[in-house]
């Protein structure tokens, strides 16, 4: 039987010597989920699996359960003697969490492990600049670095226009044009792609998203669908994460379309950077930009030189993610209490990175 590489699959140098301190389990990668079954890819091919009762025992939060794209120790690498147990999650370097729809306040986590998300938008009647800052939140917040990639260039008239735009909510994102009808653009997506490397696509239905994922793969491997002519919308082709492996090296992962993206969390500092690069104008370290005198926020809407959409834009995700009323610095404060928990651990990431940045220069 010919074995199966798993570091082209993502299995770094650091989640590899993790996984050998379990002894007798095997190491593997999530390739889908459905309810309570997972596949998982191991060196020696797929086996269904299943988590371990002590493992739900132990979960307190969807997202301490395994998701599309993390690495698990299970209890066997075939599929004899029936279904393979988890026992283990590793540690993730990325996770892409949302709030689950219809509901106020339980998560849902998209993937775990990317590298590179690809932000996919149509270049057609669903193409919505708000709806790129809400997936950039996501993204950044996630650990992954975002890439937009917009689809259905044939149909657009005004491309020109449409990636100026871009560029004002977008910035330092790199942006990729692709076409369904020909090879250019959709190529460049190759560059992201490479032994031991993962992308997601995330997007809203009948944006493309599998149709890309098909032209990388080299055969018609996901579903594809049409949309409506009445606005542009599709229907939900994928209808669950899935990670596929690619013949080349490395794994994308597809996602279904998400019309409704409410923000668990989101990184909206990254997101609007140029809001936050204002911010250190306004007279007061606590400004709002809700009518304080001296705000540098409040100035460049009036004067023409920010969209007050996007200030719109800015304030709504703040609501949703549980940053109303905080300013900037209020708002990276709130993000690392997250990522890191308590103050005394932000103190503690702050002083590593500190050390880090030190080594690096010398000192």
């Amino acid at each position: 039987m010919n074995t199966i590489n798993m570091k082209n699959l993502g299995l770094s140098g650091s989640l590899l010597d993790e996984a050998r301190s379990f002894r007798d389990l095997y190491v593997g990668r999530v390739l889908s989920q459905s309810k309570d079954l997972y596949r998982v890819v191991t060196e020696r091919g797929e086996v269904a699996a299943e988590v371990s009762g002590k493992f739900r025992f132990d979960a307190v939060t969807p997202s301490d359960y395994p998701a599309v794209g993390d690495f698990v120790m299970v209890d066997r690498d075939d599929d004899e003697g029936g279904n393979a147990v988890i026992h283990r999650l590793l540690r993730r370097k990325s996770l892409f969490v949302r709030r689950a729809a219809g509901t106020a306040k339980e998560e849902q986590v998209v993937a775990a492990n990317v590298d590179t998300v690809f932000v996919c938008m149509a270049l057609g009647g669903d193409y919505n600049l708000r709806r790129v800052e809400r997936y950039l939140g996501l993204a950044w917040s996630s650990g992954a670095v975002p890439v937009v990639v917009l689809t259905k260039a044939d149909l657009c008239r005004d491309l020109s226009e449409r990636l100026s735009r871009l560029e004002a909510v977008a910035p330092g994102v790199a942006v990729v044009v692709t076409s369904s009808l020909t090879d250019d653009g959709w190529q460049a997506l190759r560059s992201y792609l490479g032994p031991g490397r993962t992308v997601a696509f995330i997007g809203s239905s009948g944006v493309g998203k599998s149709t890309l994922i098909n032209r990388l793969v080299g055969r018609d491997l996901l579903a594809t669908g049409e949309v409506r002519d009445g606005d542009g919308r599709g229907r939900h082709t994928t209808t669950r994460r899935e990670l596929v492996v690619l013949a080349g090296g490395g794994v994308v992962i597809d996602t279904p379309g998400m019309r409704e993206l409410a923000l668990e969390r989101a990184d909206l500092v990254r997101t609007f950077a140029d809001i936050d690069d204002l911010a250190t104008q306004c007279r007061f370290r606590d400004c709002t930009h809700k009518g304080e005198p001296g705000c540098a926020v409040a100035r460049a809407v009036a004067d023409g030189l920010l969209d007050p959409g996007r200030l719109a834009g800015y304030r709504k995700l703040c609501k949703e993610a549980l940053y109303e009323g905080l300013h900037s610095r209020q708002v990276e404060a709130e993000k690392m209490a997250m990522m890191f928990g308590t103050k005394g651990a932000m103190k503690e990431a702050r002083r590593s990175a500190r050390e880090k940045n030190r080594r690096r220069q010398g000192y």
